[in-house]
């Protein structure tokens, strides 16, 4: 069994035939190190998301004879839900320098920044998921990850991601406010996009969002800041398993880490201390004085973004946060769970499209050029007041 690189059909055991990009072939030939266990992952999330993927009409049994009823069902299955939306790999240039996103779908615009290490390709089912809400979604690989250029070091910096977010939305020609989905260090990015460019931005949705900045060391809540590199990596395989969500996530999120990794190893040590040392409660709370609608998730067994750090931001937004059962990577486990939650965001931020698409219509539709005249029996009343008044002598 063989999965095409660019995409397309790839034939899983001659029983099903599976719509998309492969899952562990394509970062195989950069000799991670582990190239057994990661095809073994592979082939198992295979196996298991083969019976998933018919009730959600991912994968497609071809029609043998007596197979036609399987179809049937796996189509039907899928007529219950939104339909679904191919993601699109594509390259241009921002500030002067190369830069990789993926698109899907049309519409309301939807900006889905990544996490930490990670890039466009890690979050394929995401995007995808998000797109068949009737939204385009615009998932870039954000300077330093998946082929994009780094950030210069005069603007390596949370602004400086944000102000390259909007650089990269004028390339595209998207001049209406986008709704962001921030993940982890893309949080961040998030908070401080609409904190300094409020006119692109309509609405959050952070997602285990790095910029609580609080942190429990023993029973003394302390600044983020201040907890140790070697406690963030112990606590990365708890992120990973049970097992199942392992044979789900390792083998995409390796699809990204094990490139950027191999190809810019300065950017992965540069983001983190970024990323861990971000306080964004100030800006926050000045979004909240703005009137940002802020939504806030969290999984509750996330042990990279803590509990004090999700409330931190809940207080500063003076929203009532969302917890959701867990880790720190759940929206890629569980791509259909993600996009349910959001699901109301993308309504409202509809609504609110639709009410200012209208409101500018009928502005525009309002008679023009006319100004008030003083009507002939106003003048004649002026001209009697003016004779009546003694001449000046």
């Amino acid at each position: 069994m063989g999965a095409l690189a660019g995409g397309g059909f790839a034939d899983l055991g001659g029983e099903f035939v599976e719509i998309g990009r492969g899952f562990v072939e394509r970062v195989l030939p950069l000799e991670f190190g582990t190239k057994s266990e990661l095809q073994e992952l592979g082939r198992r999330a295979r196996a298991e998301r083969r019976w998933e993927g018919v009730a959600s009409g991912r994968y497609h049994r071809p029609c043998r004879g007596d197979d036609r009823d399987s179809t049937v069902v796996a189509q039907s299955a899928a007529s219950a839900r939104p339909a679904r939306v191919v993601a699109v790999d594509k390259r241009t240039w921002v500030q002067g320098r190369p830069a990789a996103y993926s698109t899907a779908g049309a519409g309301m615009p939807v900006l889905l920044l990544h996490g930490w290490g990670l890039g466009h390709h890690t979050y394929r089912d995401v995007i995808e998921r998000v797109a068949a809400e009737g939204v385009r979604v615009i998932a870039p690989a954000m300077p330093g990850f998946g082929g994009t250029a780094d950030l210069p070091d005069e603007t390596f910096s949370m602004s400086g991601y944000a102000r390259w977010v909007t650089d990269l939305l004028d390339v595209l020609g998207v001049d209406e406010s986008v709704v962001v989905l921030g993940h982890s260090f893309g949080g961040g990015v998030s908070i401080r996009l609409a904190y300094d460019h409020p006119d692109r931005v309509r609405s959050l949705v952070l997602v285990n969002s790095v910029g609580g900045s609080a942190w429990k060391r023993g029973k003394t809540l302390t600044s983020i800041a201040e907890r140790p590199l070697w406690d963030w990596g112990l606590h990365f395989p708890a992120d990973i398993w049970p097992i199942r969500q392992a044979t789900r996530v390792l083998p995409i999120i390796a699809e990204d880490v094990v490139p950027n990794v191999l190809r810019n190893p300065r950017a992965f040590v540069r983001v983190a201390n970024l990323a861990r040392r971000a306080d964004l409660r100030r800006e926050l709370e000045a979004l909240r004085d703005r009137g940002m609608p802020v939504t806030i998730l969290w999984a509750s067994r996330d042990g990279i973004i803590p509990r004090e750090s999700f409330e931190a931001l809940c207080v500063a937004s003076g929203v009532e946060g969302t917890v959701v059962d867990g880790s720190h990577s759940w929206l890629l486990a569980d791509p259909e769970q993600f996009g349910e939650i959001i699901t109301n965001d993308m309504r409202v931020a509809k609504a609110a499209r639709e009410f200012e698409a209208a409101a500018a219509k009928a502005a525009e539709a309002r008679p023009k050029g006319l100004r008030r005249v003083t009507t002939l029996r106003k003048r004649a009343d002026a001209a009697r007041q003016s004779a009546d008044r003694p001449a000046a002598g």
